[in-house]
């Protein structure tokens, strides 16, 4: 179950990573790394994310969905 934005959890997060469906396999590399960092850059916006507790705080993980590719593509 995807979280809700939070922004206290935000100010804790040490790591990020993006979680790519498989729909996205024949995507270039650097088409999503591109993709990736603008998804992180505007947490706020994204469909599905979900904040994963780490030892030094919170690890932010984005799903990639068709309404992200769509909004920064």
């Amino acid at each position: 179950m995807p979280d809700t934005f939070d922004p206290y959890r935000e100010s804790l997060i040490m790591e990020t990573t993006t979680v790519w469906p498989d729909e996205y396999d024949e995507m270039e590399p650097a088409e999503k790394e591109r993709i990736a960092q603008a998804l992180h850059a505007d947490p706020e916006n994204c469909v599905q994310i979900e904040y994963v507790r780490v030892h030094t705080g919170f690890c932010r993980q984005i799903t990639v969905t068709p309404d992200d590719i769509q909004r920064v593509g």
